[in-house]
C-alpha cells in the first residue's frame, strides 16, 4: 500500500525536529558561555532565561525522533551503546514500518552505515549512540556529555545521517519529493 497522508505528515514532523535539534547542537557547540534567551509570541515577550531553555529540549527531541525514524526504517539498538541490529520480526500490531509500504523493505545495518561517507564503524557508532541516548540517556538520570566529547560528534553525525537515510530509502524509491525540513538559524548580533 502507498504511504498515508498521516504517515507522510509524521515523517515530515520528525525530520524537522531532527533538523532543529541539529541547529541547537551547532549553537551549543559554539558557545564558550551560554547566552541569554528571550522568547516572544508575536510582539509579546513571554519568557527569558538561558539559551539552554531552547537548545536542551530541541536536542533531546531530535534524539527521540532519530530513534523513531531508525525504528521505522528497521534499525534498532545492538548489544552496546554504539552498535545496531535489525528490528526483530514481526513488529507489534500498532507499529508502523517501512516494509508495510509497497515496494519498500527494511533497511539493513550494513546498508544504513554504507550511506555514510566516512568509516562504517563511525556511522554505526553514531546511529547506535542516538538510540542509546533515547533509550537510556533521556529515560534515566545519567552523566551529561560536554560539547567537545565524542558524544557530541556522534550526535552531529546521527542528526545528519538519519534524515539522509529516510530520504534515500523512503522518499526517493517511492518517487516522492522529500519535504523541505532543513532549518536555518540566524547569526547573533555581535
Amino acid at each position: 500500500m502507498p504511504p498515508s497522508a498521516d504517515l507522510l505528515s509524521l515523517l515530515e514532523y520528525r525530520l524537522r525536529s531532527v533538523a532543529i535539534g541539529r541547529l541547537a547542537l551547532r549553537y551549543t557547540s559554539s558557545w564558550d558561555e551560554t547566552p541569554a534567551m528571550k522568547v516572544y509570541f508575536g510582539d509579546m515577550q513571554v519568557m527569558e532565561g538561558k539559551a539552554t531553555g531552547f537548545t536542551n529540549g530541541a536536542i533531546e527531541s531530535a534524539i527521540v525522533h532519530c530513534r523513531a525514524l531508525l525504528e521505522f526504517l528497521g534499525i534498532g539498538a545492538g548489544g552496546s551503546a554504539t552498535t545496531l541490529r535489525e528490528v526483530k520480526s514481526p513488529r507489534k500490531p500498532d507499529d508502523t514500518g517501512i516494509e508495510f509500504i509497497s515496494s519498500l523493505s527494511r533497511v539493513s545495518v550494513a546498508d544504513a552505515v554504507a550511506q555514510y561517507p566516512g568509516p562504517a564503524t563511525e556511522a554505526e557508532a553514531a546511529l547506535g549512540y542516538v538510540i542509546y541516548l533515547a533509550n537510556k540517556g533521556l529515560a534515566h538520570t545519567t552523566t551529561a556529555f560536554t560539547k567537545h566529547d565524542r558524544g557530541t560528534i556522534l550526535l552531529d553525525i546521527a542528526f545528519r545521517g538519519v534524515p539522509s537515510l529516510v530520504v534515500n530509502r523512503f522518499y526517493i524509491p517511492l518517487g516522492i519529493q522529500p519535504p523541505a525540513y532543513e532549518v536555518h538559524g540566524r547569526k547573533r548580533a555581535a
